[in-house]
């Protein structure tokens, strides 16, 4: 089935406790499309500028994904420079400069107007709401948001809520939103919204996922070296919706199998910079680790009284 998804596609200049990396691949649509494309063809939409590496892109579209609806703008690329701190789970921001993507609107080619499954990456919930106006009969839509938008385009999120499948969010996300302490009384607020499901990251705490009458927990994966965070987030949800994407199968049982697979997509982007490490992963490689995430949270029950 047809993947969409729009957002950003950036380069970003990296820096942590392991190295530095400058003019890299990023953005939001980057990295879900990265992981995405290891399911199923993704359809992106973007914009970039007249100083971006589009050559640099081809790595994606030899992995099926669709560039059709990349523009490309006369001036500055999106650019974001970060570093991160030894324990890695948050950037502090040194150098945010939007370029051609302060002024973007997406526009969609007829051949993706008819996608099935779309991914509404992190930007303005007005240019989220454009796109749900563009495609025809979505059977699945996601959507991602971030703390700038919840303080200042609420009104418009709220809207967008009542016209989405799924919202993912961090933690800190989901109780500035809703003004829950609690996740559970917080995703409870957010499903009453619209939404059918809701997941919220942890980072390296895992993720929630929570429909109106059940919640699924998946551990983060445990790795010995993260080299680069940034992405984590684009990549789990790349690996969810491509899942779902490629199996067409909206059930509960495989929500909770997309989950573990959009796990393992986010634990491999952070073993190194860009989406280096999805261009290089395999489906063997893949494989294994969903299995050592059934292993992980696997176990006998036994006698418990």
């Amino acid at each position: 089935m047809s993947l969409l998804v729009v957002g950003s596609v950036a380069l970003d200049s990296v820096e942590t406790p392991f190295g530095k990396a400058e003019d890299v691949l990023g953005g939001s649509a980057t990295y879900f499309s990265a992981s995405a494309s290891h399911q199923t063809p993704v359809q992106l939409v973007g914009v970039v500028g007249s100083d971006y590496p589009v050559e640099q892109l081809q790595a994606l579209s030899a992995r099926q994904v669709d560039l059709a609806g990349l523009e490309q703008a006369e001036g500055e690329s999106f650019r974001w420079r970060g570093r991160y701190r030894h324990d890695l789970n948050s950037a502090d921001t040194l150098e945010t400069r939007l370029g051609v993507f302060s002024h973007f609107r997406p526009k969609l080619p007829e051949g993706f107007k008819s996608a099935q499954f779309v991914f509404l990456a992190n930007i303005d919930p007005r240019l989220q709401l454009q796109v749900l106006e563009q495609v025809t009969k979505p059977k699945f839509v996601a959507c991602d948001t971030m703390n700038f938008w919840i303080e200042s385009r609420r009104g418009d999120l709220l809207d967008l809520l009542g016209r989405v499948d799924l919202i993912t969010l961090n933690d800190g996300e989901a109780r500035q939103l809703t003004e829950q302490a609690n996740l559970v009384q917080a995703a409870r607020w957010i499903l009453a919204r619209g939404p059918k499901t809701v997941l919220i990251k942890k980072g390296e705490h895992g993720a929630f996922m929570f429909t109106r009458d059940s919640i699924f927990y998946a551990p983060a994966y445990p790795l010995e070296a993260v080299f680069d965070p940034t992405g984590a987030g684009d990549s789990f949800a790349g690996g969810f919706m491509g899942y779902l994407a490629r199996t067409n199968d909206l059930s509960e049982a495989n929500l909770r199998r997309a989950v573990v697979l959009g796990s393992a997509m986010g634990s491999f982007v952070v073993e190194a910079f860009s989406i280096t490490r999805l261009l290089s992963v395999t489906r063997a490689d893949i494989d294994r680790r969903v299995a050592d995430f059934h292993r992980l949270v696997s176990f006998d029950q036994g006698m418990t009284s």
